[in-house]
């Protein structure tokens, strides 16, 4: 019983993220779990910079037909904001959230991860698109993504088998969320899928490893975290109101 305690309390963080990834999409939790994702797991802040904020200005208010109504029930949506000619005409928040929450972007983090490619091409870090993801990720020669090349990662063409299926506890999404409540390597677990289900470029699938194969190869490529350089190159720039932040693993790398 006192080694058990002992072991509970050692391992309380890893059991608390364990039960945050279980409980994830819970009805009754998922608008807080959400906005509080900080909270349940390890994290990096992205710097915003020293620069001033890039305000949006505020044009004439719109009133919403009550269709748009019924859809924000009957979807559950917690926030929507509207903008005509670069100017927000309707902002409004739902089911206790405000403008101050930060949000889990989930995808939408993969087309600030592109971008960022995009700088590192055009800057000469990245030879080519088409250099093998193993040029600079060197862990996965032998993995499911030998031979596959950064365009096709980018257009989610890699053929690498991954199932993405919230539902089943043994699927590779939910054990990837596991790897990262438990405080294990990303890295690793990328490096150990070996399966594949077409040859590279060959054939698209949505496969949410991939992203994290694109941050392989930009660490890879310059030697610096996704983090650092997204702050530096990407976020900095907008001049965004609040600084967002990376969900990490154990080692402390973004994905």
């Amino acid at each position: 019983m006192v080694a058990a305690v002992v072991i509970g309390l050692w391992k309380r963080e890893e059991i608390a993220r364990l039960l945050a990834v279980n409980s994830l999409f819970s009805e009754e939790k998922i608008v807080h779990n959400f906005s509080h994702m900080d909270g349940a797991f390890l994290s990096a802040p992205i710097s915003r910079g020293d620069g001033l904020t890039s305000e949006l200005p505020y044009g004439p208010e719109t009133e919403l037909p009550d269709t748009v109504d019924n859809w924000i029930a009957a979807r559950d949506v917690t926030a929507l904001v509207v903008l005509k000619d670069g100017a927000i005409v309707y902002e409004n928040y739902f089911k206790g959230t405000g403008p101050d929450d930060r949000r889990i972007s989930w995808s939408v983090a993969k087309s600030y991860l592109s971008a960022l490619v995009g700088i590192l091409l055009d800057e000469g870090k990245i030879a080519s698109l088409d250099d093998p993801v193993t040029k600079y990720a060197p862990s996965l020669k032998g993995s499911a993504y030998n031979g596959a090349s950064l365009r096709n990662v980018l257009h989610m063409a890699s053929g690498v088998t991954f199932d993405e299926d919230y539902l089943d506890y043994d699927s590779d999404i939910n054990r990837m969320g596991r790897v990262v409540a438990l405080g294990g390597r990303l890295d690793d677990f990328t490096a150990e899928l070996t399966e594949t289900f077409a040859e590279p470029g060959s054939q698209w699938q949505y496969v949410s490893i991939d992203t994290h194969v694109i941050g392989m190869v930009v660490r890879g490529a310059t030697g610096r975290g996704v983090p650092e350089l997204l702050s530096e190159k990407v976020i900095a720039p907008l001049g965004l109101e609040h600084a967002p932040y990376y969900i990490v693993d154990g080692s402390g790398t973004a994905f």
